[in-house]
């Protein structure tokens, strides 16, 4: 499994203290494959708040700065609950490939979620690989995207 070819912007990541080495493993691997990362935190495994990583990552994946982006807490639920506040978020907990697949394919995440302390490396590596790799089907599936922001 390889990672797909890239577009020109950065990958966005964020994370809080548990999630933090979860992050520093994917940043390797995109360093390893020559992928652009914006990293908007933590910085370390100091006790942080995910909502203070998570919102600027949203913001950058709404403006277009970054795409796709990747949040990561101890569960994944909390920093995927503050990144769905934001209209232009679908972002996707996922917790094995056959999920990331179809947070894709169906609901065109554009930001992917880890429970970081419950994944091995393995594990994140499949999921990150699948994720970015997974086209949007289309079809009957963006009527029901169209219907997800409210107001």
């Amino acid at each position: 499994m390889s990672l797909f070819d890239h577009s020109e912007k950065p990958i966005g990541l964020a994370s809080d203290h548990a999630g933090f080495a979860a992050k520093q493993y994917i940043i390797r691997v995109l360093e390893e494959k020559g992928i652009p990362y914006r990293d908007f935190g933590a910085y370390s495994e100091e006790s942080s708040d995910y909502a203070d990583f998570a919102h600027p990552l949203a913001l950058a994946v709404e403006k277009g700065e970054c795409y796709p982006g990747i949040a990561i807490c101890g569960t994944g639920i909390g920093i995927s609950m503050a990144m769905n506040k934001h209209q232009g978020i679908r972002c996707a907990l996922c917790w094995n490939k056959e999920i990331a697949s179809l947070s894709r394919a169906h609901n065109d995440a554009n930001v992917l979620s880890f429970p970081g302390r419950f994944l091995s490396e393995e594990e994140i590596y499949e999921i990150l690989v699948t994720f970015l790799n997974t086209p949007f089907e289309g079809g009957r599936h963006e009527r029901r995207i169209r219907k997800i922001p409210c107001g």
